[in-house]
């Protein structure tokens, strides 16, 4: 009766001692997982209390110095950089390029902070992230402006290009990122089954990001959040043309990194023209670089990266097509297509910018894509900053003048060809007279060896290309220097993944565009001129680290690797040894049992010599 009582009290007591481990042991975790809070105000640039000061003329390089802007404590010794705004010409601030010894400065302090950071648990990274995804939630309307004040594109494409895409790309490390850089398992073989092997995914140490300007948001974020989780420091070099969004934005990430406890020094922000860029890119301090933009500077850092052998991913241009097979459905997929080539003023590397489509059905997608075209508005989503008015608008700005300037130019050899054309030429708003406006432009029957089938345009335009057999589509598609992306739209799924296969690019989406970049899971990349390396994706992540492989005994308090006497310093017998290894090696890899059973005989017979 006695022993009943004593367990009677000793369950209750092992119950609630349990449950107290628990709740101490999930508090801990919730805690140390929740998102931290931080305040990075935005900028009065975004409005409404905005009194903005317009650049008269902006030059096709009006990112340059105006003299009318000349701050007053102007080092005339130092470069500066103008940022403005292209759908208003509004000036957005002035800048102070980095030299080379600044530039050498932010490494050595993103080295510095490195040191503690790479020894980080993974949950401390993960709330990194966690609290970055929680403040993007929270100000993705000021972030949205912020953008779109600095790229001149619509708050709708912020929203989806800016927004979104990061959040996908944060949420992706929170949810997946440890599972695919903690130490892998691998197996071994046959010689080898008293050992274990295993890769360890190691931090580089301050890697570079050198990031285009269409997407001044993700484009910076996405580089840096991937280098933070694994343990890195990085150095961002941002386009000159969004050096005001980029430093708000890069700066929230540094009061982020302050408000989780750690070093702000780990993300450093280089903003310099590209011919002092090699300060960076030549570095013997910079582990990796990844690089986002056009194939000539891209060319460039690759070279200029060789000098100390510094790996490099390169996501180049692209000259995306979209196979429409025949018979499909125009008005199913025709608001897809519209949004695939205008969205962000065609300033998109995934972007639509040819539509190969049965001659067949060439005409009735000219005349329904024209229609649509012609009803696109144009204009700035922040053009009134005082009041707060957000106007209707469809398609934004281009970058520049000078990128309006190019457009233009190839697009006149459509014109010269006597093509069919809707739109075409530079848009003079009626109340943005300085704004960097092109009018959505479709093009039809253009010769797939033209140059403007040919040349990225980057820009609000479309070519239709004719084809008769698929074949001669697949052969149009891949017939450019690049392999970036590209979609095949038709009726049947299993012909259009067919022809996918047969597409010389690095994704491909089917009755769809660009959801391989919505998915983070997946690599993105490209081939060809496209460039190489992949960033998103177990892959873009696991370059940013060092794979060390590691290798234990199975059983090493029973059986550890020795030499057997035939193999043995100096070798007694060269016959010997080799009938030996001769021997193992047909009894170990032999494709048959008789081979096999032959070396196991001479395996033996060399045992005992």
């Amino acid at each position: 009766m006695a022993d009943d009582d004593g367990l009677d009290v000793f369950y209750p007591l092992t119950l609630f001692f349990a449950l107290g481990i628990w709740l101490v042991f999930h508090r801990f975790q919730t805690v140390h997982n929740r998102a931290v809070p931080f305040r990075h105000p935005p900028p009065p640039q975004i409005g409404p209390h905005f009194e903005p000061r317009q650049i008269p003329h902006p030059s096709l390089d009006a990112h340059l110095l105006h003299e009318e802007l000349r701050p007053h404590f102007m080092d005339p010794d130092r470069r500066y950089i103008t940022a403005y705004d292209p759908a208003t010409s509004f000036h957005l601030g002035t800048f102070l390029a980095d030299s080379a010894l600044e530039i050498g400065m932010k490494v050595r302090a993103a080295q510095d902070a490195q040191r503690a950071w790479r020894h980080t648990a993974f949950r401390d990274r993960r709330r990194v992230i966690r609290s970055l995804n929680k403040w993007l939630v929270d100000n993705q309307e000021a972030c949205a402006r912020v953008a779109c004040r600095d790229s001149g594109k619509t708050l709708v494409d912020a929203a989806f290009g800016e927004v979104m895409a990061t959040c996908s790309k944060l949420t992706w490390l929170i949810k997946h990122g440890e599972r695919y850089l903690r130490p892998e398992p691998r197996s071994t073989n046959f010689l080898l089954f008293y050992k274990k092997g295993y890769v360890v995914y190691e931090p580089l140490g301050v890697v570079a990001a050198i990031t285009s300007w269409n997407y001044p948001l993700h484009n910076a974020w996405s580089p840096i959040v991937a280098s933070l989780f694994a343990g890195n420091a990085v150095v961002l070099k941002c386009s000159e043309q969004v050096v005001w969004s980029t430093t708000w934005f890069v700066n929230a990430i540094k009061e982020c990194l302050r408000a989780c406890g750690h070093s702000p020094e780990l993300v450093q922000l280089v903003c310099c023209y590209p011919e002092d860029a090699d300060a960076l890119t030549k570095s013997p301090a910079i582990k990796h670089i990844t690089f986002i933009g056009s194939e000539h500077v891209g060319r460039q850092i690759a070279m200029a990266a060789t000098e100390n052998l510094t790996p490099v991913t390169l996501e180049l241009g692209g000259k995306d097509a979209a196979i429409i097979m025949p018979h499909t459905n125009l008005r199913q997929y025709l608001s897809l297509w519209l949004r695939a080539i205008f969205q962000n003023a065609g300033q998109n590397c995934i972007g639509l910018e040819r539509l190969i489509v049965h001659a067949s059905q060439h005409d009735e997608l000219f005349a329904l894509l024209s229609g649509r075209a012609q009803q696109l508005r144009l204009g700035s989503a922040l053009a009134s900053p005082q009041d707060g008015f957000v106007p209707a608008v469809d398609v934004g700005a281009m970058i520049s003048p000078a990128r309006v300037a190019a457009t233009d130019a190839l697009v006149q050899l459509a014109h010269d060809a006597d093509l069919p054309i809707e739109g075409g030429e530079p848009h003079a708003h009626p109340y943005l007279e300085h704004g960097a406006y092109f009018r959505p432009t479709v093009i039809g029957d253009v010769d797939p060896e033209s140059e403007i089938a040919q040349r990225e345009l980057f820009a609000p335009v479309v070519v239709l290309i004719k084809y008769d057999t698929i074949a001669e589509a697949v052969e149009i598609a891949n017939g450019t220097r690049y392999g970036l992306g590209a979609s095949v739209f038709g009726p049947d799924q299993e012909k259009c993944v067919q022809v996918a296969r047969q597409l010389e690019c690095g994704m491909v989406s089917i009755n769809d565009f660009g959801v391989c970049y919505v998915s983070q899971d997946l690599p993105f990349g490209g081939t060809k001129k496209s460039g190489y390396g992949r960033f998103g994706g177990p892959e873009g992540l696991r370059s940013l680290t060092n794979p060390k492989a590691i290798m234990v005994d199975r059983f090493a308090w029973l059986m550890q690797t020795t030499i057997p006497p035939q193999l043995d310093y100096p070798i007694q017998s060269v016959t010997t040894s080799w009938q030996f290894l001769s021997g193992l090696t047909g009894f170990t890899y032999g494709d048959s049992w008789r081979t096999r059973i032959e070396g196991l005989v001479q395996l033996v017979k060399a045992s005992r010599r």
